[in-house]
């Protein structure tokens, strides 16, 4: 081969290879995407028991993908996304995520609130190998990469949650005569055994422990009993009328104790001020995003920027209301996902992208919180913020606290 020979044909070859894309880099498509859209899917408590959550952040969702679609859509393809009603019922959650399945034919079904409709649909979408992707539920349950590879949740879930705030008590407190408040189902144990790991051996500082039913009308029995029991440290994981309910009657019992809320019910505007402002002086919490309605954040440009998306997108919906904040930062953290896609937009790759992640930060999250993800370890967040109020704002205590 004559020298000549040899250089036309190294160049023939390197043209061809830079004509020829390689294979790494075609586009493959699952179900639910083209060269033109994504077909998401989400359903969600429009109306029933749940509605009061479901509705505002059903609204800023939708809100959401509009705006991505004004300026473009997501690596060049539109949203299509299609919000059905599931009345937080279990059957008809199910139903809604096959309509969503089997009829629209979406990608995914993303950002589902609460357990119920979740645990409901897990296995259907899981035999389908459909992503459930960052589900709003924070059931243990949900980080189960062997049994169900499809669920991917995004929010703290309640036991890392216990496990952060055991640890403050035992730096802040070490000889706390610890009483417990808890919802009595999924939402309150899993955060108790999260308290109970993290003492460790000083677990029999639990002194007393007392649970309400979700339906029940008061909780005021309870802290009574809490208080007869001598306790210093009250720790609750109550839903919103419950903790507002607390907040006032340990008030009322002028009872001097170390309070401590769960983070979901941590809100200024729809919490505290309801329980009372005065009443709320001195309670402690477990953050992550910064509270719009906290004046610690009234100057805030995420804050600011949150605020103008509700007015242009969801006009009706309260931007203090903590499920409409969660779904902002669900949306955000999906839209991340899509674009590390790139166009290789499969349900394999989907899920993936959601659980390779690396101290990624998303807007209106707390300074030093991140969320970082493993195929063996889907817990999206592994370090928590303590915040006190002081009667008008919650101000962050210490360093971020990690479970592990």
């Amino acid at each position: 081969m004559t020298l000549a020979y040899s250089r036309a044909w190294g160049a023939l070859a390197l043209s061809a290879l830079l004509i020829t894309p390689p294979v790494w880099a075609q586009k493959a498509y699952s179900p639910g995407a083209s060269d033109t859209e994504i077909k998401l899917g989400q359903s969600t408590p429009l109306s029933g028991p749940a509605s009061a959550f479901g509705a505002g952040a059903g609204r800023a969702v939708v809100g959401y993908f509009e705006m991505l679609n004004e300026h473009g859509g997501i690596n060049g393809r539109k949203i299509s996304f299609t919000q059905l009603d599931n009345a937080y019922s279990a059957p008809k959650a199910v139903e809604q995520s096959r309509k969503l399945v089997e009829s629209t034919g979406i990608l995914a079904e993303v950002g589902t609130i609460g357990t119920v409709p979740n645990v409901a649909i897990q296995k259907y979408l899981n035999s389908k190998k459909v992503p459930q992707l960052f589900i709003t539920a924070g059931g243990r349950r949900f980080n189960d990469p062997k049994t169900f590879p499809w669920t991917v949740p995004l929010y703290p879930d309640f036991e890392t949650e216990g496990r952060v705030v055991a640890k403050y008590i035992l730096k802040t407190k070490p000889d706390a005569k610890i009483g417990v408040l808890y919802q009595n189902d999924d939402y309150g144990k899993d955060y108790l055994k999260g308290l109970r790991a993290g003492l460790g051996s000083k677990e029999s500082q639990i002194v007393m422990q007392a649970s309400y039913e979700l339906a029940d009308p008061t909780i005021d029995s309870q802290i009574v009993q809490l208080k007869a029991a001598n306790i210093d440290t009250l720790i609750e994981q109550s839903s919103s009328k419950a903790a507002a309910q607390s907040i006032r009657k340990v008030h009322e019992l002028n009872w001097n104790v170390l309070h401590i809320i769960g983070g979901s019910t941590a809100s200024v505007e729809t919490i505290l001020k309801p329980a009372g402002l005065e009443a709320s002086k001195g309670l402690v919490t477990t953050q992550f995003l910064k509270q719009p309605g906290d004046p610690a954040w009234a100057n805030d440009e995420e804050v600011k920027t949150y605020k103008d998306f509700l007015k242009k997108y969801a006009p009706s919906v309260n931007p203090d209301d903590y499920s409409v904040l969660v779904a902002y930062m669900n949306v955000h953290a999906i839209e991340l996902v899509l674009k590390k896609c790139g166009d290789q937009l499969t349900r394999e790759n989907l899920i993936r992208q959601a659980t390779s992640l690396h101290g990624e930060r998303l807007p209106m999250m707390l300074p030093g919180i991140s969320i970082s993800t493993k195929p063996d370890d889907y817990a999206a967040f592994k370090t928590l913020r303590m915040a006190v109020f002081n009667g008008e704002s919650w101000t962050l205590s210490g360093d971020p606290i990690s479970a592990e």
